[in-house]
């Protein structure tokens, strides 16, 4: 089986951009959520990318068809993930300790800490691609805010196999590029 490097993430927060910057493969963008609807997939020199369906609220699925797509996400993560070399888990910096505050006073957990404990016990490498990075006034706090939201201790700076802080729509992504490009040549 072929080598997968998996963008994977809530709606909405720039995996398909990123996926077009990374593969440089022309895939459907756009500022509603659920335009990607199963994995996309492009093969770049050894490696394939995976462009995986956002997952969570999208307004114009109902219900039933978003609780569909991550199941189909769940299924296409633990069927391949002897072949998942990295997990990108793309987030949107600027929105994740809002929506994780607001799931966790509802006595809830949220989406992106589930996603990102579901693949870490899977056993598969996972990079948090903090995305709109050019959106936060004080990075190096909010990164550190978002490190301790899923499990790790601050500085961030202390997990740079584990942190990308990028911007994908400005074309901003060499903190992830490294993190690809030291995965694969471990592989």
């Amino acid at each position: 089986m072929e080598k997968e490097i998996v963008l994977i993430g809530r709606s909405n927060v720039g995996k398909s951009t990123l996926f077009r910057l990374l593969s440089g493969a022309r895939v459907r963008v756009g500022r509603k959520p659920g335009v990607t609807r199963s994995p996309v997939r492009v093969k770049v020199g050894r490696i394939s990318y995976v462009d995986m369906p956002g997952y969570g609220f999208m307004k114009f699925l109902s219900r039933k068809e978003q609780e569909r797509t991550k199941d189909l996400i769940v299924s296409y993560i633990e069927e391949h993930a002897q072949d998942i070399i990295l997990a990108v888990q793309v987030i949107d910096a600027a929105s994740f300790l809002e929506i994780v505050d607001r799931w966790e006073a509802r006595g809830e957990v949220p989406f992106e800490i589930e996603l990102y404990e579901f693949l870490s016990d899977l056993g598969l490498n996972v990079v948090v691609a903090a995305n709109k990075m050019d959106r936060i006034a004080n990075p190096e706090e909010v990164l550190d805010q978002i490190a301790e939201r899923l499990g790790m201790s601050s500085p961030w700076r202390q997990w740079p196999d584990k942190f990308a802080p990028i911007s994908a729509k400005k074309g901003e992504i060499e903190p992830l590029r490294k993190v690809i490009k030291a995965r694969i040549s471990s592989v």
